[in-house]
């Protein structure tokens, strides 16, 4: 797989080379604006590129002392978070004008972690399933994914070594997977999400893309103040191959790629949950994708009212789908979730790991619309960690991310097996 950073220095080893006086944050960012240069225009990563306060940014970060875990990292950020003085667009002509007059939370704790903030990635509209203008970099031709499209790809294309993206079903572990990229999605509610704009309030999950998973787990860390580097749990996993209930959703070559992936490792079970909960595990992405449409219905409710005309019509249908659900099928699909969730943790026990496929394939066509969330949005319910990592390809040699999920809070277990999986991968010369 073509390395489309050009072996530019990622987060982590950013940090240690600036803290050792080998690089300085200007000399970072500036080979990241000539990455930008070089691929914007093909690529349509950004909403907003803020170069010149970038600058003055790694300048008065290079004039003084280390300020904390992202000190001198080039960092984007996905236009449905607020950032001071920016654009805040989220995808949509209604808020063409805006422009945020504060940070959002995460977006504060970056820049006091020594952040240098580049701009704003592009996003599906308010991080759905509109598609954007944004290309995917490592596949010609194809979506970069959605709804943290641009924020995938800038990754992918070098321009940045960290981005910050969000989730609902799948829009960080999807387009990580279509754009070979590190994609975390941190255990549901451990990132501060205030100032980023909703769309369905029991899933939205701040998260990281990033070419390692380190990286992802470094931006991670300094917006949650955990310690979540991969080796340091000396837990040992229970590692089990799922397939998951949308399998047949996936296509040939996932099937194909997968089941190599599978015999490749014998020691992983198998067939992990019992014969009931795998039933109702069946039912779940119905459910998902209902209690989005409600909270979604709810959340943009002043949008749909001052400008539903320019809402697209996918986006329209959606909100109005939730609108129209009974208060019985509410209560009853909020009673579900919640004793799913806890059924999830009942059943299994610390130290439980799941590979299973990030996405239903490889990234489709750019016309195809962003992919589709079939394998993420069980997770996504049961609000669990995963990290996808880059180290499948079909036939056409095209990335297909491998999905490493985990019980809520184990986040380093999950981090710690994605690390180890992405390095034992590239050190056998089959990625």
């Amino acid at each position: 797989m073509k390395d489309l950073a050009e072996n530019l220095p990622g987060a982590v080893a950013t940090v240690r080379a600036i803290s050792e006086g080998r690089l300085s944050a200007e000399r970072a960012l500036r080979a990241r604006l000539e990455r930008c240069a070089a691929a914007e225009d093909e690529i349509g990563a950004w909403v907003h590129l803020d170069s010149e306060g970038a600058l003055a940014r790694a300048r008065t970060l290079d004039a003084g002392p280390m300020r904390g875990r992202l000190h001198g990292v080039t960092l984007g950020i996905k236009d449905i978070f607020a950032v001071r003085d920016m654009p805040w667009r989220c995808g949509s002509p209604i808020w063409a004008d805006r422009i945020a007059q504060f940070d959002a939370g995460s977006v504060a704790l970056a820049r006091a972690a020594g952040a240098v903030i580049l701009g704003k990635t592009e996003t599906t509209e308010f991080a759905g399933y509109q598609p954007c203008r944004t290309r995917n970099p490592a596949v010609p031709g194809a979506t970069p994914g959605g709804s943290s499209s641009g924020s995938a790809a800038a990754v992918a294309a070098g321009m940045v070594p960290l981005a910050l993206g969000t989730q609902t079903s799948g829009s960080i572990i999807r387009p990580a997977s279509f754009c070979g990229v590190v994609g975390y999605k941190p255990s549901f509610d451990l990132v501060e999400t205030w100032g980023v704009a909703v769309f369905a309030r029991s899933f939205d999950t701040v998260g990281a893309f990033a070419r390692s998973v380190p990286d992802a787990a470094l931006a991670i860390e300094a917006l949650s103040g955990l310690a979540l580097q991969p080796g340091q749990t000396g837990v040992t996993p229970r590692l089990a191959v799922f397939r998951g209930p949308t399998w047949e959703m996936g296509t040939p070559d996932l099937h194909s790629a997968w089941t190599d992936f599978e015999a490749s490792l014998p020691a992983a079970q198998s067939a992990p949950f019992g014969a009931a909960l795998s039933a109702t595990m069946r039912d779940i992405p119905a459910l998902h994708a209902r209690i989005m449409a409600v909270e979604a219905s709810e959340a943009l409710a002043h949008e749909y009212e001052i400008g539903a005309d320019r809402l697209s019509e996918k986006l329209r249908a959606q909100i109005e789908e939730g609108a129209a659900q009974t208060s019985e099928q509410r209560l009853t699909d909020r009673a579900a979730m919640l004793a799913f969730r806890q059924r999830m943790m009942a059943e299994t026990s610390p130290g439980d790991i799941w590979l299973t496929p990030a996405a239903a394939g490889a990234a489709p066509a750019f016309e195809s619309g962003t992919g589709d969330p079939a394998f993420n949005r069980i997770w996504s319910l049961l609000g669990f960690p995963a990290c996808t990592v880059p180290v499948l390809e079909d036939s056409a040699g095209r990335p297909i991310g491998v999905q490493v999920v985990g019980r809520l809070g184990e986040d380093a277990l999950v981090l710690e097996v994605a690390d180890r999986l992405m390095r034992e991968r590239f050190a056998h010369g089959e990625v």
